[in-house]
């Protein structure tokens, strides 16, 4: 069966260094990226984004790439040609305000700091703007946030790990991680899922491209996963759960070269 649809993350995945779609992971000039997202126009594959960013930013990335479907803030929603799909469950938009000024008035983010004090803080300025979920930056134990939500009675909320990033933090060792916290219900796996039936996609003739754990769970929704090979350089968590997944193959090539390899493996295989 032909390839139907590209599902890919974007910072550390399809953009390179310093998140440009036309640099490698060492900052060289690269077209590998954009000869990837020109293989799937031919044939006709649709390349949709599912990323943490929140929705402007996503929405104007898949502008500038030409692609009218995009997932946002970790899975927390979906667009198809301006119409949206939240995926929060029973947490929305109300009286009370945004999502995630429902979250902050309860006061979870600064019990999160509370508990891991110099370790996690808010991931400035790309926290700022969002309506769906909080981000933040640091290192920590994603069980152990989670445990401490259901301690406080915040069940319908949990943390998510969305992989290493470049910022550093002065009291942690080793490379920080994004985090996001969102509705119990939200991933991206699911986010996927959802867009592959509002298109019609059967799932065995979608592929996925990502560098982290939450990425990786993306697995269950599609028929192969790409995972890039500087995910696992950089992320322990990700090696340790890679051999859970049968369908999931780590990229030779970094970032972008690793999406394009995805692609073109896809396309060379029939699928």
């Amino acid at each position: 069966m032909p390839l139907a649809c590209v599902y890919t993350d974007l910072d550390g995945t399809l953009l390179g260094h310093r998140s440009s779609l036309f640099r490698d992971a060492n900052g060289d000039f690269s077209l590998a990226q954009a000869r990837a997202l020109e293989a799937c126009h031919r044939i006709g594959a649709e390349v949709v984004i599912m990323s943490g960013r929140r929705e402007p930013q996503v929405h104007e990335a898949a502008r500038l790439m030409g692609q009218s479907s995009y997932i946002y803030e970790a899975g927390c929603a979906f667009a198809i040609e301006g119409e949206t799909t939240l995926m929060t469950g029973d947490m929305a938009p109300n009286e009370d305000g945004t999502i995630y000024e429902q979250i902050e008035a309860r006061g979870v983010p600064q019990a999160l700091f509370d508990r891991f004090e110099g370790r996690l803080e808010y991931h400035s300025p790309w926290h700022h703007g969002r309506v769906l979920s909080h981000l933040f930056r640091g290192k920590i134990d994603v069980e152990e946030a989670n445990a401490l939500l259901a301690e406080r009675g915040w069940e319908d909320l949990r943390m998510l790990d969305n992989g290493a990033i470049g910022r550093p933090m002065p009291a942690v060792e080793g490379r920080t991680h994004a985090y996001h916290l969102v509705p119990r219900l939200v991933s991206k796996a699911a986010a996927v899922a959802g867009h592959a039936r509002a298109r019609g996609y059967d799932p065995a003739d979608c592929i996925a491209v990502g560098d982290s754990v939450e990425d990786l769970e993306v697995a269950s929704a599609v028929g192969r996963f790409f995972v890039v090979a500087n995910g696992p350089e950089r992320d322990a968590g990700l090696r340790a759960a890679l051999p859970a997944w049968d369908n999931v193959t780590v990229t030779e090539g970094a970032m972008g070269e690793g999406f394009y390899e995805a692609v073109v493996s896809s396309l060379m295989e029939g699928r």
